[in-house]
């Protein structure tokens, strides 16, 4: 497991076409459950804490991460914001405070 944080700014990977870029995600979250090598967390912001939540396409994915001890974290704020924060299927709120200290003492890869 590396020292690297994953952040998961949308749904969708990319910008353009975001059916395309739901494909892509979906497609980035199975082959990195694949993957021999993984990031030490993956946290969620803005619009991509729906993809823990409830109704995420997405959902088995993360699962798997999570038992492969990736750690999901999604802003708590960002949960409430879009009335999500009961909803949450996979990975723990987080607060930003912990989002800063994680993303400071790692690799940050942006999504």
């Amino acid at each position: 497991m590396s020292s690297k944080v994953f952040l998961i700014q949308s749904q969708v990977l990319g910008r353009g076409d975001d059916k395309l870029g739901m494909v892509l995600m979906a497609n980035f979250l199975r082959l990195l459950g694949e993957s021999k090598d993984k990031p030490a967390s993956l946290v969620f912001w803005n619009t991509g804490v729906s993809l823990v939540c409830e109704g995420s396409p997405v959902l088995d994915y993360l699962k798997r991460l999570e038992t492969q001890g990736v750690e999901i974290a999604a802003c708590t704020t960002c949960l409430e914001y879009f009335d999500l924060a009961d909803k949450i299927q996979v990975g723990k709120p987080t607060t930003m405070v912990k989002s800063i200290q994680s993303m400071l003492s790692s690799e940050v890869v942006c999504l």
